[in-house]
């Protein structure tokens, strides 16, 4: 649905005959940015634009299109006028009911029209304003404004560093450093993570050899999106990169509510990554809809415990128990355990106690770039951090046996 804002200021600066034509004018403009597009008037100063596509994030493509296309001012007998345009869309299956589909549709412009450049986002909406910070991140990555940091995750038992998670940052010219929860949500939204995701993998695979030339041989771990773990097309390029890198030690993060969505899709790309070397690791364990059907069929070597549980572990009855059945499960399926979110020496001792096989968190490290990394990793910073466990760990384990 594409209103003008501003018809009836419109109408009463150029007249009746003039803004009909406006309005022509702006359909035409419609039909040309999204071809095969069905446009036609609702009403006096409302379009309705309905097409059909395959693409995951068609409607977020389509929004942009038209706010792109229809941003220019539209000439009537030699006058330019500007356009005051709200947005709001919907998307849905094509065999769905189309009154809903309108419904919704109709929703998305009602709530636009209280901010006139997004939308609230109900089931089956796509908001404007998600589909413009993805247009943004594009250009970012077109700009190589784009950066990876990283957080180390240390084995307990070996006191040592043998792999790190990479987690995107953008270096923005203006705003600085933009941590991930400012934009990557509305790109999920959007579902367009598939280039940033491959340029994550590409940029890794560099950083990783850089790190070895160093005499750093470490794995990187990069998180996959739940709608991108279903696409075979994904599947394909991300499996092309890896393989085309033959010395690259990759690993996938995905939580288990990615692989609820489409089980069959994901298991299959899950055991073609593992077929190729990659390792996954199962993230978030416990803060979604865990399931034992799923996970005994997930070719996972790494199983990480969703920090929820670990900040409370020292001061919370009920979490130790669960970490420790948790852990005990893991490795009963063959299973490394990662818990992550470790802050305190407390919550190190007793995971060691329990037998978790490697920890991350800010008690080790905040995620670093990557010359900052290579320092870290080249002073063995991470023993200086973990040095005053000692005395946790002998409290802890007397009382943990105890119990």
């Amino acid at each position: 649905m594409v209103q003008v804002h501003n018809y009836n200021a419109l109408r009463r600066h150029v007249g009746m005959q003039n803004v009909r034509r406006l309005m022509t004018a702006l359909g035409e403009r419609l039909a040309t940015a999204i071809p095969r597009a069905r446009v036609e008037s609702l009403g006096r100063d409302v379009l309705e634009v309905e097409f059909v596509s395959d693409l995951p994030d068609a409607l977020a493509c389509g929004l942009a299109a038209s706010r792109q296309s229809c941003g220019a001012r539209i000439e009537i007998d030699g006058d330019e006028h500007e356009l005051d345009l709200v947005l709001g869309g919907a998307v849905a299956p094509s065999q769905n009911d189309p009154t809903q589909l309108i419904e919704e549709a109709e929703a998305a412009l009602c709530e636009a029209r209280t901010g006139r450049v997004s939308f609230g986002v109900e089931p089956g909406v796509v908001g404007l304003a998600d589909a413009m910070l993805a247009d943004e991140v594009d250009g970012a990555l077109d700009r190589d404004e784009m950066v990876l940091h990283y957080q180390p995750k240390v084995h307990v038992r070996r006191q040592a560093i043998d792999c790190v998670e990479a987690l995107v940052r953008w270096q923005h010219p203006e705003r600085g450093l933009v941590a991930p929860g400012d934009f990557l949500p509305a790109i999920e939204r959007a579902q367009r993570m598939e280039r940033l995701t491959l340029w994550t993998v590409t940029r890794a695979i560099a950083d990783q050899r850089r790190l070895r030339a160093l005499g750093h041989d470490l794995r990187i771990f990069i998180n996959i999106s739940g709608h991108l773990l279903a696409d075979p097309a994904f599947a394909e390029r991300v499996c092309a990169c890896i393989v085309a890198a033959p010395d690259a030690r990759i690993g996938f993060e995905v939580t288990e509510t990615s692989v609820i969505r489409d089980p069959e899709s994901a298991i299959a790309h899950l055991q073609q990554f593992d077929r190729i070397g990659v390792h996954v690791s199962i993230d978030d364990y416990g803060a979604g809809l865990s399931s034992l059907a799923y996970l005994k069929q997930l070719p996972a070597r790494e199983l990480k415990i969703d920090k929820l549980f670990i900040t409370q572990l020292t001061s919370s009855n009920r979490d130790p128990l669960i970490v420790r059945s948790t852990i005990d499960l893991a490795h009963a399926l063959d299973m490394e355990v990662v818990a992550e979110g470790v802050e305190t020496h407390a919550a190190l001792a007793l995971l060691s106690v329990m037998g978790c096989d490697m920890v991350q968190g800010y008690l080790i490290s905040r995620p670093i770039g990557l010359e900052a990394l290579a320092a870290f990793l080249s002073e063995d910073r991470h023993r200086a951090a973990t040095q005053d466990t000692r005395a946790s760990f002998t409290r802890l384990a007397a009382a943990w046996k105890r119990a």
